[in-house]
């Protein structure tokens, strides 16, 4: 286990000055006084005291990262252990009673624990949820695996299509069907509901065995039937998980809506049971703490509403990254930003643009074709809008059959874990590459409490990749990280391109275990001229728990022409929205006063096939009003809205053509937790003790870390050419790269105030290790974020004349863009 303090007690740091002072921060704003229902979920007290700790959880595929917060002094306490694949639960409640030792705090002291899981996504991938049946509209059997008709690669001859959860013989018809407006065109048969009772009870189900989706045509407009079918269902078949489309993505689409309510369904009584035991092992432990679950549209719900609605936490770890970095950028100044989070398993990148991350509600999951849209099952739920690829520290790397290397997107995983890890694994990973590299110390992963073994690695790459295609095993470990590098950054560039932004724009936040160190790998391959890797960014993403307000989203379908608009309908639609949020979230402690909404439309031009989302201005709210509806000014103002978007999006005005409405939605929050973010511990400064000497350190913009002869250094590879002063270390050239003799330094002995060292130079500290290349530069902002530049950016300067303009303690300097998960495994 590994932590960090920041603010009031703690433990002695092994790495700081005896008797060093522990450096104060920022308290967290507006958050120690408030008690159960004042717009804190969970706010509990203790002892007749107020508990005043919060956590946030991530569970990777490698790592279970914690951050604890003490809301009374603004101090945090990092954590990071790993993932117990065979009972995540239990890794989280190993994490939590670990941390809160190391805080000398109490279970009892624990008001809110908020968590994000890839259970569902892990669960869809690979096909180990509940056995699933689907009920459907007669003659409507087969829709699920028609799907759009649409071939996600019209040259494969060989196309893989994604299999429906339920197969052909579990999906089974009654007699019904509802109009397109809710009006009922042939009655429900009971009979038919009856027989398909009897066929499910014949195939297995019942007793806790199954789980069925009932999606019945146009049960959005009118959900009559799908209601009388799902409690004839619940019971005949006692037991058994029944969901309903309606309930679950109540809209257009029936495609779309079916396979969200399959995978829903698919994954309930398995989402259950986890959350279960984590809630059990919290009450064991004797912490009054809430249970809050991070959504993948960047809010926090209750165990209740995960438990109804799984399909929400689909993208809940990612999430939280990008909120993280959202958080981040906008503390610094940095309101546009590629947020790159590479973890054990995966390395997720989400384009940040004015301090928010984009949400969409077209999502897809076990793709076929990692960067084929189409090729996966899609599901009708909002998610922050991010790319996921599976090429992370734990990636293994092999050579395919053509002798090309390939790494991912299998992954080692916590168990066995890398071969390094000494735990059995023998596949290659990217840890194992990099620790070859000398990007890694072997004595000082996860804090030094856990020691890598280089030899198991070597082992590893040599049998697996170097002799299979005749290289050395520097050589094979270098092709290895050059290989995951280009991945990330063409996945990452993609993104960023197919949203019309251009990633050499904009800052490239690095954080997750083994982001810091591919990032200026990753950053000179997209052009990126400037990296900000945030304190504490081996568990970087924890933070976006912290800074999550409880939210949900609702949906409704009308399908109308803005022109022929029932107006009185849609100012219905969204009072029911609104009034079904507001229960939602009084039901999980919020204050009905600190409810508020966000009201958006999906438009598009009649013909179209698809819609954009469009916020509904202020305007045509009050025109909504349900006591008094002005349907002309809702129109002008919708329409407007529309016009501003569709520019934004396309770089031309909308053509003169009528525009239709398809989905009307509403987005109801509590108040977002205002944090202070995590800050260093006050340093030794630059040039005093570092871990076995002294490290001169020459001020100077141009300067080098000096290499005293008690200076920590060790031969690092970095490409070759790269310049800027560095000269071959003893072991030369080889492959297009070389040795670099490198300083090796801890982050807590860097400081604010003092102009950039220019790189190559490694910062260690123990969640995570930050690689600063050959020709960038370093500094340390207030934020204690690191700030790595490159030499382009040094030489332009950043006050538009030649020569180097530093960065001081201030921030980011005049002229900066400032509008729109070290361990590595």
């Amino acid at each position: 286990m590994d932590h960090r303090y920041t603010g009031g007690m703690r433990q002695p740091d092994p790495f700081d000055t005896p008797g060093q002072p522990v450096a104060k921060r920022r308290p967290i704003r507006g958050a120690s006084k408030k008690k159960w229902g004042d717009g804190m979920a969970g706010v509990g007290k203790t002892h007749g005291l107020e508990a005043h700790w919060r956590a946030g959880i991530d569970i990777g595929g490698t790592f279970t990262d914690i951050l604890l917060l003490d809301e009374r002094t603004g101090a945090s306490w990092f954590g990071k252990t790993l993932t117990t694949p065979d009972d995540p639960a239990r890794g989280v409640a190993s994490a939590i009673a670990q941390v809160l030792q190391d805080a000398n705090a109490s279970t009892t002291d624990l008001h809110t624990v908020i968590h994000g899981t890839t259970l569902v996504t892990n669960a869809l991938i690979e096909r180990k949820g509940d056995r699933t049946a689907l009920v459907t509209t007669r003659g409507f059997r087969d829709a699920v695996e028609i799907a759009r008709e649409h071939r996600y690669d019209m040259y494969d001859l060989n196309l893989d299509l994604p299999r429906p959860l339920a197969p052909r013989h579990l999906r089974f018809e009654v007699d019904e069907r509802m109009r397109a407006d809710g009006s009922v065109h042939t009655p429900l048969d009971m009979g038919s509901v009856e027989a398909v009772a009897s066929h499910l009870r014949e195939a297995g189900f019942g007793g806790n065995t199954g789980a069925v989706a009932v999606c019945l045509l146009h049960g959005y407009a009118n959900p009559d039937h799908e209601r009388a079918v799902g409690d004839r269902l619940r019971t005949s078949l006692p037991g058994v998980r029944i969901a309903l489309s309606h309930e679950v993505a109540g809209e257009i689409r029936e495609y779309e809506r079916t396979t969200t309510t399959l995978a829903n369904v698919y994954v309930q009584r398995l989402m259950e049971g986890y959350l279960d035991r984590i809630r059990d092992a919290l009450s064991a432990s004797g912490s009054p703490a809430r249970l809050l679950l991070m959504l993948s549209a960047g809010g926090t719900a209750t165990v209740d509403t995960a438990r109804r609605f799984p399909i929400r936490l689909v993208e809940s770890g990612p999430a939280a990254g990008a909120l993280a970095a959202a958080a981040h950028g906008r503390e610094t100044g940095r309101t546009n930003l590629l947020s790159f989070d590479m973890g054990g398993t995966t390395a997720k990148a989400c384009l940040i643009t004015g301090g928010v991350p984009p949400v969409t509600t077209e999502f897809e999951v076990d793709r076929v074709y990692r960067f084929k849209a189409g090729s996966g099952l899609p599901v009708r739920v909002p998610s922050i809008d991010l790319i996921e690829i599976g090429a992370g520290g734990g990636s293994i790397a092999r050579v395919d059959r053509f002798g090309l290397i390939k790494v991912g997107p299998e992954s080692a995983g916590a168990d066995p874990g890398p071969a390094c890890y000494g735990r059995g694994g023998t596949h290659p990973t990217v840890t194992d590459a990099d620790l070859i590299l000398g990007y890694l110390d072997p004595a000082f992963f996860l804090g030094g409490t856990m020691r890598l073994d280089v030899k198991d690695a070597r082992e590893a790459i040599r049998m697996h990749v170097a002799e299979p295609l005749g290289l050395t095993i520097e050589d094979a470990s270098w092709a290895v990280h050059s290989v995951v590098n280009e991945a990330m950054a063409a996945a990452s560039r993609m993104h960023a391109v197919e949203r019309g932004k251009d990633t050499s724009a904009v800052p490239l936040f690095a954080f997750g275990g083994a982001g810091p160190v591919h990032a200026a790998g990753v950053a000179r391959i997209l052009g990126s001229r400037e990296i900000v890797v945030p304190y504490g960014a081996g568990v970087g993403s924890t933070i976006g728990f912290l800074v999550a307000p409880v939210s949900f989203d609702f949906v409704r379908s009308y399908y109308t022409r803005l022109d022929a608009c029932d107006w009185h309908t849609v100012a219905g639609l969204l009072a029911t929205m609104e009034t079904e949020g507001r229960n939602l979230l009084t039901d999980a402690w919020v204050n009905p006063g600190d409810v508020k909404f966000a009201h958006r439309a999906e438009l598009r031009l009649v013909g179209q096939a698809h819609q954009v989302t469009v916020d509904l201005p202020r305007e045509a709210l009050d025109a909504l009003n349900p006591g008094h509806v002005d349907g002309a000014r809702a129109r002008e103002a919708i329409q407007d809205s529309f016009d501003y978007t569709y520019r934004a999006l396309y770089r031309r005005s909308a053509p003169p053509v009528a525009i239709e409405a398809v989905n009307w939605r509403v987005v109801a929050s509590g108040p977002v937790p205002v944090v202070a973010l995590p800050t260093p511990v006050a340093p030794v400064p630059m040039g005093e003790t570092l871990q076995s000497g002294v490290i001169g350190v020459d001020q100077s913009p141009r300067s080098q870390w000096g290499r005293g002869p008690a200076g920590v250094v060790r031969p690092v590879a970095w490409p070759d050419g790269s310049g800027h002063g560095a000269k071959p270390g003893n072991h030369g050239r080889r492959g297009g790269w070389v040795w670099i003799d490198t300083p090796v330094v801890k982050r807590a002995n860097l400081r604010t105030g003092v102009p950039a060292i220019l790189g190559p130079v490694i910062i260690e500290e123990r969640e995570s290790t930050t690689v600063v290349p050959p020709g960038w530069s370093v500094s340390v902002e207030t934020s204690g974020a690191l700030v790595i530049e490159s030499g382009e950016a040094l030489a332009s300067g950043r006050d538009g004349t030649s020569g180097w303009v530093g960065r001081d303690a201030r921030g980011p300097a005049s002229g900066e863009a400032t509008s729109p998960r070290n361990v590595t495994s």
